[in-house]
């Protein structure tokens, strides 16, 4: 690992919770693809499965930040802990009334209980942010932060994919939850390291939701949600049609790999430009490449085009975690990084049920427009809220102004 990389975790409790909250954030890429495969295997009908995935994230978008708010105020370990018990039950819930074949509608009471889950990215970012705040480590940690969540991508799909279709199709599921098990009551055994919380005078101003930077954020990665949530779910599909159905978890492990090259390359480097033009130029990248999905008839060639894609993902989300921190106060910035994850959980929900449904009607290879028609809606929120980028939270001017005259320093 790179030097900048190995410094990190040169403070006690690091190299602790990075484990733990890689364990925890399993799930992130086996859920919903576990259900979306689990369903299909059970009973063939992907409008189903998309469904199902989408009320997973649905409700994790719903409850994740009120979830992060009570963590600012109370702590991790308070919070986390109940909370995904309840998600546990529920995951087990789904499984159940899935081999049972028991009605559509308790699959979806269930799916509904999984969305409880914490937001682990935003907790270890949090961690981060607490120990490295204000130094160039910061950036580093958010790097190796989206390198690992990339790996999660890659990993995570293989094996909940091929879990279900080679052992039994509840299997991937199953392995999801005990992976969120371990890494929560691990994560949250680790008391010297969890941030302080801010009791709740200190909460003013409501939401971190009222910040018109976050809005613009959250905004347009609904629309970016959309296109990982549709990638996801008609890759499967596509791969299923040419009759090779577990060769989809590798294909979406290169769109993944693509990410975690991007992201590892990205942390070396440092930069004296604004960050939200970075940020832009990240969301027009991921648009123009989905315009070679409706183009590919064959899975190498799938395979090329999603890691070309997945190139411009990680940069794109690092750039985003630093844009949180100029415009959330600080007394809320885990709730401010769970509301962009939940921006993306509405957009997967979005975008992995629209994508069932025109899979269902005109076939895979027409559900990769769902994506390419996602990227076109990012770019243009994007760039509609841009000036509210560059206006920081109160308190936080300095920051942008500080990125304003390096650039002109720089460009002159």
């Amino acid at each position: 690992m790179p030097s900048p990389y190995r410094a990190l975790f040169a403070e006690p409790g690091t190299k602790s919770f990075s484990a733990a909250g890689f364990l925890g954030r399993m799930p992130l890429s086996m859920m919903g693809i576990g259900v979306v495969t689990m369903i299909s295997q059970l009973t063939g009908r992907y409008g189903l499965a998309g469904a199902l995935s989408a009320t997973i994230a649905l409700s994790a978008a719903a409850v994740g930040p009120q979830i992060s708010r009570l963590v600012d105020r109370h702590g991790q370990r308070r919070v986390l802990r109940p909370a995904t018990l309840v998600t546990l039950l529920a995951a087990a819930g789904l499984l159940l009334a899935a081999h049972l074949e028991w009605p559509d509608w308790t699959l979806f009471v269930c799916a509904a209980g999984i969305g409880t889950v914490p937001s682990l990215g935003a907790m270890i970012r949090a961690r981060w942010a607490a120990l490295y705040r204000g130094t160039p480590k910061l950036h580093t940690a958010y790097s190796f932060e989206s390198v690992v969540d990339e790996v999660c991508f890659i990993f995570g799909p293989i094996i909940s994919i091929g879990l279900s279709t080679a052992w039994f199709p509840e299997a991937g599921p199953l392995l999801a939850a005990c992976f969120l098990a371990v890494g929560v009551f691990w994560l949250t055994a680790q008391r010297a390291t969890e941030p302080e919380p801010h009791p709740r005078e200190r909460h003013g101003g409501g939401s971190a939701l009222r910040s018109a930077g976050l809005q613009v954020l959250v905004a347009t990665f609904v629309a970016t949600g959309t296109i990982f949530g549709s990638v996801d779910v008609v890759t499967v599909a596509f791969a299923d049609e040419r009759g090779h159905k577990a060769a989809a978890s590798v294909v979406l492990a290169l769109y993944a790999a693509g990410s975690c090259v991007a992201g590892a390359v990205f942390g070396l480097l440092r930069f004296s430009g604004a960050p939200e033009r970075r940020w832009l130029l990240g969301v027009g990248a991921m648009a123009v490449s989905m315009i070679p999905l409706l183009l590919v008839g064959n899975l190498p060639l799938l395979a090329a085009a999603l890691f070309v894609a997945g190139l411009s993902i990680a940069p794109t989300m690092i750039t985003t975690m630093s844009l949180i921190e100029e415009h959330v106060p600080r007394a809320k910035l885990t709730e401010g990084m769970t509301w962009v994850s939940t921006g993306l959980a509405v957009g997967v929900a979005l975008g992995s049920s629209v994508a069932g449904w025109v899979i269902d009607a005109a076939g895979a290879r027409a559900g990769y427009g769902v994506p390419a028609v996602s990227g076109a809606v990012a770019v243009a929120v994007g760039f509609l809220g841009y000036r509210r980028l560059r206006r920081p939270a109160a308190g936080r001017g300095g920051t942008v102004e500080h990125h304003s005259e390096r650039e002109e320093r720089h460009l002159a």
